[in-house]
């Protein structure tokens, strides 16, 4: 049963910049905390551009900033041409100060970027600091390669905000899985805040599987937002027409990102495929994971938490570009056994790839290959969040049940 909160307030933050990934942590961390607690309730602001696709648990709710689109080679572009990058900054600045003066949060969690995009948040959050909020840097397992990261870091001075800003930084992964701060200088202010909570586990809402699905009966492809996810599903595509003997039914999602000229193509290249189906988008892939076979996928952070969740064989492809990311967070996994990787180059030769899915059919799921992974990331948010509503004093916080 719930535990009660008493008009407790929790802020995110998702820049959402790049496909889907930021607002889905963000979104299962709040459906977890109001799961958990009654007289909670969490504001995402959220940059995506298809932020009101996805359901939202009573308690839940979102604020829509202007969309900035962040571009192959790193660089950015607000999503309307017509109106300046600059111009849409300073909107986003307003609109996130302004949510936090008005909405007054007990913590503020912000994904991955420590000051928002070019800085967007630095001043909320010193804003919020001297209100007594609770500020909180929630860091995904893998940032990307340490002197990448270090160098876009230090342009700005972010280790040092860092420290003097944030109460508190989660790592969404276990220690011993990987420290996306590790080969960079990182101050004893910071590393004594950093806190590893663990993967976030995810679960299936669906009560029956979509019409007309069976368990099991499906590999599932997944190129999570789909911006950059082109280059699997042709080569998924072309690994089942090289190889008659590939019988087993893919369902391919192509994110709602894919452009519109790259999804035409593809769906008229599975047109009348008897094993080959094209979906654009679906807002639950907690049930398309739970329902598949196997998955194959890019691998990034959530879609591998759901891997993990649902005890999945699986096939990472990993993207290179932007960030590198992907390609250190499968070659860990894979290392620990989790699950199996293939380069780009390899994925793009089609009889390699077509015996890397037959191969894929027959690998044990990670609850085999690499037993003993717990999931315990939003069990243990949940416990933080309890003990620092307390030391503010919160009135009505009870662990009276019911």
């Amino acid at each position: 049963m719930p535990r009660r909160l008493g008009n407790a307030r929790v802020l995110m933050y998702s820049h959402d910049t790049f496909g889907l990934g930021h607002l889905r942590r963000c979104r299962t961390i709040a459906h977890s905390l109001v799961e958990d607690f009654r007289g909670l309730n969490v504001l995402i602001i959220s940059g995506a551009t298809i932020a009101g696709a996805f359901d939202y648990r009573a308690r839940v709710d979102f604020v829509k900033i202007p969309s900035v689109i962040k571009l192959r080679n790193g660089e950015y572009t607000s999503m309307d041409r017509h109106i300046d990058l600059q111009e849409t900054l300073k909107m986003r600045q307003s609109i996130i100060r302004h949510t936090a003066e008005s909405f007054e949060p007990d913590i503020f969690i912000i994904d991955k970027e420590p000051l928002g995009l070019r800085g967007e948040v630095e001043d909320t959050l010193a804003y919020l600091k001297t209100r007594g909020t609770t500020l909180v840097l929630g860091l995904r397992d893998v940032m990307d390669a340490p002197h990448l990261l270090e160098a876009e870091w230090k342009r700005h001075g972010v280790l040092n905000k860092i420290g003097n800003l944030y109460d508190d930084v989660w790592v969404y992964g276990p220690p011993d899985f990987y420290d996306p701060l590790t080969g960079i200088d990182v101050p004893v202010s910071v590393r004594n805040k950093m806190r590893f909570v663990g993967f976030l586990q995810r679960k299936s809402y669906a009560e029956a599987l979509p019409a007309g699905v069976t368990p099991d009966d499906y590999i599932l492809v997944t190129t999570g937002g789909g911006g950059d996810g082109a280059d699997l599903v042709r080569d998924v595509i072309g690994a089942y027409a090289a190889d008659p003997s590939l019988t087993q039914k893919a369902v391919i999602v192509l994110g709602p990102y894919m452009s519109a000229e790259q999804r035409n193509h593809f769906r008229e290249a599975c047109q009348g495929h008897p094993h080959l189906e094209i979906l654009e988008f679906d807002n639950r892939m907690e049930d398309r994971i739970a329902g598949a076979r196997a998955v194959i996928a890019m691998g990034g952070y959530n879609t591998y938490c759901e891997i993990l969740s649902f005890d999945k064989p699986a096939l990472i492809v990993p993207r290179t570009q932007p960030r590198e990311e992907q390609l250190i967070r499968a070659t860990r996994a894979e290392e620990l056994g989790l699950v199996s990787m293939l380069s780009a180059d390899d994925s793009a030769d089609n009889l390699r790839f077509a015996s890397a899915i037959k191969d894929l059919l027959k690998r044990q799921p990670p609850s085999v290959t690499a037993p003993g992974l717990q999931m315990e990331g939003l069990p243990t948010i949940s416990k933080v969040v309890e003990g620092w509503l307390r030391e503010k004093g919160n009135p009505h916080l009870s662990l009276a049940q019911g």
